[in-house]
């Protein structure tokens, strides 16, 4: 509309029963518009909880191994790394070595890369294998995300 005394802009507002709202305080001359400020106030708070809705909130799952561990634990925990990775969690893979297990950190090594192995289609190794005193870590991360529209 161009450049608009306030009182004629007040007024065109209450004509058409709507808001002034100032745009730009610091523009010179000011810049305002005429809008409805509740229903302006209220999609901006519907858009927002959309955004927090889609939002992803990822945590770190972890599963504990040893290194004697027997096939079906072996299957059975496996499936529930590859349950998390899917579900878009990152997991924190731990074997635990008691006694002198210790001396041995080859077998945890072995067990850590024939699970990064297994899931290498959904995950990716983000940090490589560390022995921390009596246990070894790995964290495994979604490799990518699967939207809701593709499944």
């Amino acid at each position: 509309m161009g450049i608009v005394p306030i009182s004629k802009a007040l007024s065109m507002a209450r004509e058409q029963d709507l808001d002034l709202v100032e745009v730009a305080a610091q523009a010179s001359p000011p810049v305002c518009r005429l809008m409805d400020y509740g229903k302006f106030k209220f999609d901006e708070a519907q858009k927002a909880k959309e955004s927090r809705r889609r939002a992803s909130h990822s945590t770190i799952k972890e599963m504990k191994y040893r290194p004697k561990i027997g096939g079906g634990d072996y299957e059975t925990k496996t499936r529930q790394v590859t349950r998390f990775l899917e579900e878009g969690h990152k997991v924190k893979v731990t074997i635990m070595f008691r006694g002198r297990e210790v001396n041995h950190p080859e077998l945890g090594l072995k067990i850590l890369e024939r699970i990064a192995e297994q899931v290498d289609g959904t995950a990716k190794a983000e940090s490589t294998p560390k022995l921390d005193g009596r246990n070894m870590t790995m964290v495994l991360s979604p490799s990518k995300r699967k939207d809701k529209n593709e499944e």
